[in-house]
């Protein structure tokens, strides 16, 4: 393997330490920097000189960091450019501009996947079943469809799922759904979608490829010290703090009890919906599956959390690949995708 030049690009804030020596477990598992820390450290370790490069609303220091280190590629860790979540496709379109191969999904997938509304109306047309749902846009009055039923889950249409996410994001009448709408308008600053709430069971599924898919095994959210009439809601504590974790016995695994025909339904319908939201690089596939054996699909998380440890490496590990060769397999992807002929088979 030809050891890389990368330059990793991440937020100026998520830079990561030099060494965790003397912290603990607990720190550096709730470190917001873990991910880049994880990834940066694991491809040195691999052969790659690594360059990490913080970045927020400014692209000089990324053509300044190609001009001088002349990186192979660019392992894109952004999530956003100047505090906006559905910016970062222009950062993968200025690396396109530059003739500097990147890791992750291309501009197209991240602006079609970032869009929860279009992106359900896209797999709506395929046949593929969502939840109903309707758009609320800032300045307009909020009218409830008719045929939209209660309860109803209510978020940004273009944020990332956890931001704003909380119980109160789950709304039963008319005057808790405007509240929440309000809230999305203003603290997200976007436009808010409410989407009929499925009760059932939390899937995720990993993709990895970019022509050629690899579907990694099915991955379930749970709360194991749940109350029986608490909704699982994967809100923003759920996911990103440790003490909500440790007190609902949050965590993640394997999905057991689902049916091989269950199960080849879901990789199958995961290859559709990656190539429908011309997806590229890796993704997580998110789903509801109703007690009725219903299954809903619920939105694409193109360049998902890539944290050791995570639902998407565990997966990869349970798949047969360790982080270590799950890392350069994303590199390798993003060597060999191609812009201009709309990706190439890997």
């Amino acid at each position: 393997m030809k050891p890389l030049r990368i330059v990793a690009l991440m937020r100026e804030e998520l830079l990561p330490p030099p060494s965790i020596e003397g912290l603990s477990d607990d720190e550096v598992t709730a470190a917001p920097w873990k991910t880049e820390y994880d990834v940066v450290v694991t491809l040195q370790e691999l052969g790659h000189r690594v360059r990490p490069l913080g970045v927020y609303d400014d692209l000089r220091p990324i053509r300044q960091a190609i001009a001088r280190y002349r990186p192979n590629i660019a392992f894109n860790l952004l999530e956003e450019f100047g505090g906006f979540a559905a910016f970062d496709q222009n950062v993968v379109s200025y690396l396109e501009l530059m003739r500097l191969p990147y890791t992750g999904c291309n501009p197209r997938g991240l602006l079609i996947a970032r869009d929860k509304a279009l992106t359900k109306k896209l797999l709506a047309f395929h046949r593929i079943r969502v939840p109903d749902f309707a758009v609320f846009r800032r300045g307009r009055q909020i009218r409830r469809p008719r045929r939209l039923r209660f309860p109803l889950f209510v978020k940004s249409v273009s944020e990332d799922a956890s931001l704003g996410i909380s119980r109160a994001s789950l709304v039963a009448d008319e005057d808790s759904l405007a509240a929440r709408v309000a809230f999305v308008h203003e603290h997200a600053g976007s436009d808010a979608i409410a989407e009929e709430f499925i009760d059932g069971r939390e899937l995720y599924v990993g993709v990895l490829g970019n022509a050629r898919l690899d579907v990694f095994p099915v991955w379930e959210l749970l709360f194991e010290r749940k109350r029986e009439e608490m909704p699982l809601i994967a809100t923003a504590h759920a996911k990103w703090n440790l003490k909500y974790q440790k007190k609902w016995g949050v965590t993640s695994r394997a999905a057991k009890d689902l049916t091989p025909e269950m199960t080849r339904r879901i990789h199958q319908r995961c290859r559709r919906i990656y190539r429908i939201l011309n997806l590229s690089g890796y993704a997580r596939m998110d789903f509801r599956l109703a007690p009725d054996g219903a299954l809903y699909f619920l939105e694409a998380n193109p360049n998902p959390q890539l944290a050791y440890g995570e639902d998407f490496a565990e997966s990869a590990e349970l798949r047969g690949i360790p982080y270590d060769r799950l890392l350069q397999r994303i590199l390798n992807l993003g060597l060999r995708w191609h812009a201009q002929r709309g990706g190439q088979a890997t």
